[in-house]
């Protein structure tokens, strides 16, 4: 046989490429390979088309077939019957509609609720370059003022009492920078946080007083005991999640010190706290707190409740932080050594971007979990959504109603949480370094 012979049955030029299969590719081979890959997985499929169809055939007519017009429960019922007939599938939203600013804002003055509103909108002004790094640096300055300002909006009074609380950061920095210098730097930070402290005990309200009687700058006051709604939640869930957040980093570094005093007042706080149930805390806070106060002492409910909240939530930031700690192989801190750093420098630098890299699924999961569990403080008579639902149903109008009033608050927290969990998802890819 020569070399130019060809066998018939041997093709002497390639095929064209063909399609794959239609049942293979798309969204018919998507279907094929992650619902009926097998039997059992088109039986579940099935199973769960059903359960699906059954829910959504009634929850689909209930929520978009509800009434937002009506003064009551029963004349809500009686235009579902005359539209309907007898079935009273249909959610009887006019609830909502009439009672939605309570549910907001709780018993604050209709008339101020501007002052909530744009405290809001400054508090997502300051959180943007905080969440997004590419907006520009003169943001950061509404991030300064924003714990300063949100509160003065809120609660009301004079102008001079958020100037002269911010001046006790100033006093404490300036003590810790020359004492720094002058002495040694951890004495300079003792002495710094003491200086803050005595200003914010001793001389805030007489040097706010003297300013108060130069310049009188005031709006009007509104007691604590008018918060309420979503306002409050928001309130005592942000509050919490900004100051447990620099809390939880510092009692991870107490627990993990080679100093014995250190180590041992982070660990009994952390076991008393994480051992100790929230809504306890709370009743502390309502109750048992005033007594160890000097008589006449008037301490603020909904501080009280902050501060109970804060250290509830840090002392479980804490364990979720020395996770990730504990996670970092120890050639970081080797290489940290290498450099000729310092323990603080170190942890700023190299150690602590890492482990908070590691640890953000569980610090935003103790994110979520502090902002629903503010909904504990119904129990102290605390009017929080939880609260008014209460209220409502309490009215000879709207008694019986259940389902859209719960299902109104879980919808605006699962936004709430979503929201969280969503912008958490979006960091870790952002700080994927893997690749």
């Amino acid at each position: 046989m020569t070399m130019n012979s060809t066998q018939s049955y041997v093709r002497s030029e390639m095929l064209p490429e063909k399609a794959p299969p239609v049942t293979n590719v798309g969204i018919i081979g998507w279907i094929r390979k992650n619902l009926f890959a097998t039997w059992l997985d088109a039986i579940l499929t099935l199973m769960a088309l059903y359960i699906a169809y059954s829910v959504l055939s009634f929850l689909i007519p209930w929520v978009f077939g509800g009434f937002w017009n009506a003064n009551s429960l029963t004349e809500c019922r009686a235009k579902i019957i005359e539209v309907y007939g007898e079935s009273q599938n249909r959610a009887c939203w006019g609830v909502i509609h009439e009672r939605f600013w309570q549910l907001m804002y709780g018993f604050y003055p209709e008339y101020l609720y501007w002052r909530p509103n744009l405290a809001l909108i400054l508090l997502f002004v300051g959180l943007a370059p905080i969440l997004f790094g590419n907006l520009p640096k003169k943001f950061l300055l509404v991030s300064v003022a924003v714990p300063f300002i949100a509160p003065w909006l809120l609660w009301g009074g004079s102008i001079w009492v958020p100037v002269t609380a911010f001046l006790g950061f100033v006093v404490g920095y300036l003590v810790h920078k020359f004492v720094s210098v002058a002495i040694s730097p951890l004495l300079g930070l003792i002495l710094g946080v003491l200086a803050a402290i005595i200003w914010w005990l001793f001389l805030m309200g007489p040097v706010g007083d003297f300013l108060q009687s130069i310049i009188p700058l005031a709006i009007e006051s509104v007691e604590s005991r008018k918060f309420g709604g979503f306002m409050l939640s928001i309130l005592l869930g942000i509050t919490g999640i900004t100051l447990s957040f620099p809390l939880g980093i510092v009692l991870a570094l107490g627990r993990q010190s080679n100093l014995i005093i250190v180590k041992s007042l982070c660990v009994g706080f952390i076991e008393f706290i994480r051992g100790v149930p929230l809504i306890t805390l709370l009743f502390v806070a309502s109750v048992l707190l005033q007594y160890f106060l000097p008589k006449g002492t008037e301490f603020d409910i909904i501080l009280r409740v902050m501060i109970m909240v804060t250290i509830f939530a840090a002392a479980y930031m804490a364990e979720v932080i020395r996770g990730g700690l504990a996670a970092l192989p120890k050639g970081q801190y080797e290489a940290a050594d290498a450099l000729g750093l310092d323990y603080w420098q170190a942890q700023r630098l190299i150690i602590m971007p890492q482990a908070l890299k590691i640890s953000i699924p569980g610090i935003v999961s103790t994110f979520i979990g502090l902002f629903k569990d503010t909904t504990l403080v119904s129990i102290i008579a605390m009017a929080d959504p939880i609260q008014w639902v209460k209220f409502i149903q309490s009215d000879s109008d709207w008694n019986g109603i259940i389902w859209e009033l719960y299902g109104f608050v879980a919808f605006v927290f699962f936004i709430f949480c979503f929201s969280m969990s969503r912008y958490s998802m979006y960091l870790e890819r952002k700080l994927q370094t893997g690749h």
